[in-house]
C-alpha cells in the first residue's frame, strides 16, 4: 500500500469514549509478528496529518476485508451409510440388493467426501485472509521529503512502528487498540478450524469392510499446500513437524488426535455433524459486537 497525501485533520468527536479493546483482550498480536512500542515517540504533528487518513483508510479496508471474510465462512453438511447394518425385509430375497444399494451409497459418499474436503480447503482460505488482514493494520511512513510524505504496509525504518507513535487514528482508539480486537476474531475461527480439521479427518476415514476407502491420519497433509497455509495461521509446529493438536477453548483433552475411527457408530457420527455445524469455537454474539464496536469507533458500519 502506498499513498501520496496531501495536508488533513481529523477533528474529535464530542461523544462519550467507547470501552477500550485492552479491557477485554491483551495485545496478542505482538505474538503473531507485528510489535508495537508504547514508548514510541510520536512523528512530527506535520506528518502525523498526512499519517492519520492514511490509516483510518487502511483500518476501514481491512475490517471491511475480516466483515467479508466472515461472511465467506461455511459449513458443509454431510450424509454417511449403514447398510449393512440394516433390516432390509422383503428385499432381502432380491438379488444382490444389499451389494448394489452399498455401491450405491458408497458413490454418494465419495461425492460428500470430496464436497468436505473442498468446504474444509476454503476454510483454511479464508483464515488464510483473516490471519494477513490482522497483520496489515499499520501505516508506515517511507519518506519524509516535503510537501509529500509516501505511506507503505512494511517498515523501511526499525523506529517507525506504523502506529503513529500510538495516537488516536479515529476518535479513542490506537492502531493497537484495532490489533487487538481482530487478534481476539481471529483466534476464535483459528480454533474452529483447527477442530474442524479433526473432523474432516474422522469422516475422511469412514469406510465399510465391503467398499473401503484410504484411511488418513492428523498427520497427513489433506491436501497439497495444507501445511503451508497451517503455517501462516500458526497451526502447524515446525518443531515438531505436525498440525497443532486441536481444542476447545476453555477445555483440555488427554486424547490423541492420531487415530481416527473408521467406522463409527450413528450416534458418534451425529456428534460429529453436530460439533461440525455448531462452531463451538466461534462466540457468533462476541463476533456481532467486536463488528458494530470497531464500527461505531470509524463511524461506518461492517455489517
Amino acid at each position: 500500500m502506498e499513498e501520496n497525501m496531501a495536508a488533513s485533520s481529523t477533528q474529535p468527536s464530542s461523544s462519550s469514549p467507547l470501552p477500550s479493546p485492552e479491557e477485554s483482550t491483551k495485545s496478542k498480536h505482538q505474538q503473531n509478528g507485528t510489535e508495537s512500542s508504547s514508548a514510541s515517540t510520536p512523528p512530527p504533528p506535520s506528518v502525523t496529518r498526512l499519517w492519520r487518513p492514511v490509516a483510518q483508510r487502511n483500518l476501514r479496508n481491512q475490517w471491511s476485508k475480516l466483515a467479508s471474510y466472515n461472511q465467506e465462512w461455511s459449513s458443509s453438511s454431510l450424509s454417511a451409510r449403514y447398510m449393512n447394518a440394516m433390516e432390509l425385509g422383503v428385499l432381502s430375497d432380491m438379488p444382490d440388493i444389499r451389494k448394489k444399494a452399498c455401491w450405491k451409497l458408497f458413490k454418494q459418499q465419495d461425492l460428500h467426501r470430496r464436497k468436505l474436503l473442498s468446504s474444509y480447503k476454503d476454510m483454511v482460505a479464508v483464515l488464510v485472509h483473516m490471519v494477513n488482514t490482522s497483520r496489515s493494520m499499520r501505516s508506515f511512513i517511507k519518506g519524509t521529503s516535503s510537501p509529500l510524505v509516501q505511506f507503505s504496509s512494511f517498515s523501511e525504518d526499525k523506529n517507525d512502528d506504523g502506529d503513529g507513535g500510538g495516537i488516536p487514528v479515529y476518535t479513542f482508539w490506537s492502531i493497537s487498540s484495532f490489533e487487538d480486537l481482530a487478534y481476539e476474531l481471529v483466534q476464535m475461527f483459528r480454533l474452529e478450524l483447527n477442530l474442524k480439521r479433526l473432523l474432516v479427518v474422522e469422516l475422511l476415514s469412514i469406510s465399510s469392510d465391503e467398499v473401503p476407502v484410504n484411511r488418513v491420519c492428523w498427520l497427513d497433509e489433506l491436501y497439497a499446500g495444507e501445511f503451508d497455509d497451517l503455517c501462516i495461521c500458526d497451526l502447524y509446529s515446525k518443531e515438531v513437524g505436525e498440525p497443532v493438536h486441536p481444542k476447545i477453548e476453555g477445555w483440555k483433552s488427554d486424547t490423541s488426535a492420531e487415530q481416527s475411527n473408521c467406522q463409527p457408530d450413528q450416534d458418534v457420527l451425529q456428534v460429529y455433524l453436530t460439533t461440525w455445524l455448531a462452531e463451538v469455537n466461534i462466540d457468533t454474539y462476541r463476533v456481532d459486537e467486536i463488528f458494530a464496536t470497531v464500527g461505531e469507533e470509524m463511524h461506518v458500519s461492517l455489517t
